[in-house]
């Protein structure tokens, strides 16, 4: 190993190769639920050296662990205990390399943060639409490796919709070059998407082009008490019908899940936190190329037909950008007030938009009954058919005790849910190593034999992220 360091120190600089002291911000992850002991953590500055890099671990054969910001949800870029694996950081690799106005394209390295991909996307006057809590740590390295979401897919899509090409580094050290940013390629297999979503287990993301959209002219956000999870599916509906491609945003929040900010964080002024007949609220965005009186003449239509259909009882529109990002602060702060009440079972699922009313009325009344007094914190984003349906100790519980005795449980009750109504277990926070069983249990055979078949093919050695998405060999 000593021979291996030696190397890796001559290939990215001795400063870059970090053996000693705390190196927790690598080791551990978001949640703090692992924390492995890595052999070193290697941070190269350009695709070169990550060739270099994995070269150099390929002959030795040691284990590699892509890492972009750290902020995987699903223990997925984490090192295990041995001390054996090596952490690649790309976080020094954070150049925008072109913005190319007239195709609408912007290509970076896979370090960069993503707010700052937002950022240089706006200073051209363009919007990179993709928007998640995490932006102003997560890298796209590992938005692009774990497929992520956010808030405006049920109008651009996931990380892969936005991607046009890639660069990556193989098993083996050798560099494919696939940045061409064109939008008709049938040259072959799509390998582009071969790789996003992989979570380092094929190869290592090093680069990416990305695609880039108009700004619009005007964003309306609309905050809206609806009677029930079914109500709140009939007015998606509506605004698919109302505002097509201009819904950029269609979020839902059980009345619980806000009565965590209200508690936690009273600073934040909920809408219709006191109203009793209000179990879900939705947060609406409205993005529109034309003009904000256009956008508001279609978002009162919207609103107007709404009340008339019953699924909508009461709503506020924002009349201020102020206003829109203070409405929008309250949603991302539901994961934060969770965390202060306490420890939680987190669940990141999908099931098509048509049977989440009748998913949660399921799963909640099985729940209740086989865990009296658990606290339900449902919210997400509807739009795509995405719940985090998460899990709290009842009132006055030892939340760690709840967490050691009935996560197993819960996990069980609310995976064969999610089967029953046909839906899936991972959305978009990945598979990692927390849910590398899950995936064997749910997941096809047939699936699983084609995973593992390309995992081989690509990986033989098996030097990728072992542990990762399939068991280790």
């Amino acid at each position: 190993m000593s021979a291996l360091l030696d190397t890796l120190r001559q290939i990215v600089g001795a400063p870059h190769v970090l053996t000693e002291g705390d190196l927790s911000a690598w080791e551990m992850d978001w949640r703090r639920r692992s924390h492995g002991k890595a052999l070193a953590v290697v941070r190269p500055a350009n695709t070169a050296e990550v060739a270099a890099v994995v070269r150099a671990c390929a002959a030795s054969g040691t284990s590699l662990i892509p890492q972009g910001g750290n902020t995987g949800l699903s223990v997925g870029s984490t090192p295990d205990t041995s001390g054996t694996q090596l952490v690649l950081s790309l976080q020094r690799m954070q150049t925008v390399r072109q913005l190319d106005h007239d195709n609408l394209t912007i290509t970076v390295d896979a370090g960069c943060i993503l707010q700052n991909v937002q950022q240089a996307a706006d200073a051209a006057g363009l919007l990179f639409p993709l928007s998640l809590a995490a932006q102003g740590s997560c890298t796209i390295g590992g938005n692009l490796g774990t497929n992520a979401g956010g808030t405006q897919v049920v109008r651009y899509g996931n990380t892969r919709e936005l991607c046009l090409g890639l660069e990556v580094v193989t098993p083996q050290g050798e560099i494919w070059d696939g940045l061409k940013g064109l939008r008709k390629d049938n040259t072959g297999y799509d390998l582009r998407d071969l790789f996003i979503g992989s979570e380092g287990t094929l190869g290592v993301i090093t680069a990416a082009t990305l695609k880039l959209f108009p700004q619009p002219a005007a964003r309306l956000t609309a905050w809206a008490a609806v009677p029930s999870m079914a109500a709140a599916v009939r007015l998606l509906g509506l605004a698919h019908q109302q505002l097509g491609a201009g819904l950029t945003g269609f979020e839902v929040m059980g009345q619980f899940a806000l009565s965590l900010v209200v508690r936690h964080m009273p600073q934040l002024r909920v809408p219709f936190a006191d109203a009793a007949d209000t179990p879900y609220c939705v947060l609406l965005e409205n993005s529109d190329s034309e003009s904000e009186a256009h956008a508001r003449s279609r978002f009162e239509a919207l609103l107007e037909m709404a009340f008339e259909d019953g699924c909508v009882s009461d709503a506020v529109v924002a009349e201020s950008l102020a206003q829109a990002q203070g409405l929008w602060h309250i949603r991302e702060s539901i994961p934060l007030a969770q965390a202060e009440e306490g420890l939680n079972i987190k669940h990141d699922i999908s099931i098509a938009a048509s049977r989440i009313p009748a998913f949660v009325e399921h799963a909640d009344a099985l729940l209740q009954q086989e865990i009296p007094g658990v606290r339900l914190v449902n919210f997400g984003h509807l739009g795509d058919g995405n719940l985090h349906y998460n899990v709290q100790a009842p009132v006055d519980g030892d939340a760690k005790a709840f967490l050691d005795t009935q996560e197993a449980r819960v996990n069980h009750l609310v995976y064969e849910a999610v089967a029953q109504f046909g839906g899936s277990f991972s959305a978009e926070h990945g598979v990692g190593a927390l849910k590398v069983d899950k995936l064997q249990k749910y997941q096809s055979p047939v699936a699983l034999g084609m995973m593992r078949a390309i995992k081989q093919a690509l990986d033989p050695q098996g030097i990728m992220n072992p542990g990762c998405i399939l068991p280790r060999a």
